[in-house]
């Protein structure tokens, strides 16, 4: 999410999630901290989406009901975020506006022209604002693919033109900055795929990301060719394949796409599947399949699974899991490591330094990507003739400011990361990560005791539970010696209900250590009666 602020004036740069990383336990997503935008009400004005990925769209959802602002976005786009507002019941309280690569905006002191790029999604757009300081340049997520799925290369033209009339400053993809050479086209997946559906007799499925629409329709395409058959598997896909259907980014004639229920009417060599799944996501479709949890589709000898996606960082281990229940079952699996059935959508060095060169920019910030990405980046802004003081490197939450003496860094804003859990959003912190990490760790023991509440004398146990600590069945020893602790603890005068809590908890806790090199969550309940 990028702001773009001009006096009382804000536009954001889409919008999107990014998923938990590996500690992050029990966290389903990771959304933008808004508590600048939430501070300053009636500062940001819109939000414009250069794509539908859910990095770009996904926060939506959880956004806007606290900053309803009016949403810009291409045809597709519009289509699967509707499809995000209608789940959340927001449909009908957004102002959703459709632009084009020809549309001109106009917001408060900013003109925008979205012009077009080439992505791994159709209708992928970059912006050009217009403001009172000068032009920005925001490429949004592209490659330079002179062969695209969809037929539509980037404008080139456009971006030169904006070089001519002089840019102020390029904020630029940063994703495959550690890439030499140039980004493969399209083109390679649909020569792998043909190649597959050439070779293979029985059963085909390909697993991809149910927002890649242009994949999708190199499996129509591909299939129609090979006389076999189409079943949609998963919701998501299933959504967004009918959404598209519905608004034309997706052609096939009607009798091809069948129903999953209906696999079972058709040979195994007439039959191909598009599916969820390439991120081992455990309730996914795939991942059901591979572990023969499908209700619909079960995987058998002979068929062969499509892998057409790369793991995204921290999916790795989910992903292998995927592949090697996969094998399990006697499926044929073809994933990037073997054939070409993937390629990135986004630029490698040759191609950033082609944007760098069409647009000329006087200032450089590389964006979206992880540190070392925006420094390797920033390097190739020099290699194009930037001076490296006009070329910032900044993280999240760091503003660059602009006046008529040049660019200088301004304040730095809230930038946190808000966790949902749930139906939570923002109430699981650092301290709540810390204890779940612990538990997972080394488990926890309980200490129950009753003492009176007059003499603070044992009235009741101590019973002691304890989970994913050690199996109590092979540890009554251990126990019944923690437990004889207690009991001394308590003769030894820490009578009062809080102090008894505090002295249970760190006698106990340096005991366990000591006898197991563990340390477990202690909960010390003491009660009064």
């Amino acid at each position: 999410m990028t702001l773009i602020e001009y006096g009382d004036d804000a536009i954001a740069i889409d919008c999107g999630l990014m998923f938990p990383e590996n500690d992050m336990l029990g966290i389903d997503l990771v959304i933008p901290d808004t508590t600048y935008l939430l501070d300053n009400p009636g500062l940001l004005k819109a939000i414009l989406l250069t794509h539908g990925h859910e990095d770009h769209i996904g926060a939506l959802p959880y956004i806007l009901p606290d900053i309803p602002v009016p949403l810009y976005a291409t045809r597709l786009t519009q289509g699967l975020i509707e499809v995000k507002l209608k789940e959340a019941k927001l449909l009908d309280k957004i102002e959703l506006n459709t632009i084009t690569s020809e549309s001109v905006i106009e917001i408060g002191p900013f003109k925008i022209e979205p012009f077009h790029v080439c992505h791994s999604i159709p209708d992928a757009v970059g912006y050009a604002i217009h403001t009172p300081q000068g032009l920005v340049i925001h490429t949004g997520e592209y490659k330079f693919d002179d062969t695209p799925a969809d037929g539509r290369p980037a404008d080139l033209d456009r971006l030169r033109r904006y070089g001519d009339e002089g840019v102020l400053v390029l904020l630029s993809d940063s994703t495959n900055a550690e890439r030499p050479g140039h980004t493969p086209s399209e083109q390679i997946v649909s020569a792998a795929f043909e190649e597959i559906f050439d070779e293979t007799r029985g059963r085909i499925i390909i697993a991809t990301f149910a927002s890649n629409i242009s994949r999708i329709q190199q499996v129509i395409n591909i299939a129609m060719r090979h006389n076999r058959k189409l079943a949609v598997v998963g919701r998501s896909m299933v959504d967004n394949v009918k959404m598209a259907r519905e608004l034309g980014y997706l052609t096939a004639p009607e009798d091809m796409i069948i129903h999953v229920d209906d696999l079972d009417d058709y040979p195994d060599n007439q039959i191909a599947i598009v599916c969820t799944g390439t991120q081992g996501e455990p309730t996914s479709a795939l991942v059901r399949m591979a572990n023969n949890e499908h209700r619909q589709v079960r995987l058998r000898e002979g068929d062969t699974v499509i892998l057409s996606a790369t793991a995204i960082p921290g999916n790795e281990e989910l992903v292998h899991r995927t592949l090697n229940n996969l094998f399990r079952l006697g499926a044929d699996v073809i994933y990037q490591s073997l054939r070409p059935v993937h390629v990135s959508g986004h630029a490698s060095q040759d191609e950033q330094l082609q944007m760098l060169q069409l647009t000329r920019p006087k200032y450089f910030i590389p964006i979206q990507g992880e540190y070392r990405m925006l420094v390797l980046h920033g390097r190739l802004g020099q290699a194009a003739g930037i001076p490296p003081e006009n070329i910032w490197v900044i993280e999240n939450g760091q503003v660059i400011e602009f006046d008529e003496e040049g660019a200088f860094p301004g304040e730095v804003v809230a930038n946190g990361q808000i966790l949902v859990d749930g139906l939570g959003i923002g109430d699981v912190g650092k301290v709540v990560l810390r204890d779940r990490r612990l538990l997972s760790r080394d488990g926890f023991v309980a200490v129950v005791v009753a003492i009176d509440e007059r003499t603070g004398e044992l009235v009741e146990g101590p019973d002691i539970i304890s989970r994913g600590f050690v199996y109590v069945r092979d540890s009554e020893e251990l126990i019944e010696e923690a437990k004889e602790r207690v009991i001394d603890l308590l003769e030894s005068g820490a009578t009062h209900r809080d102090t008894a809590a505090n002295v249970i908890k760190n006698n106990l806790s340096q005991f366990l250590y000591q006898r197991t090199r563990r340390n477990p969550m202690i909960f010390p309940v003491v009660l009064e009666v």
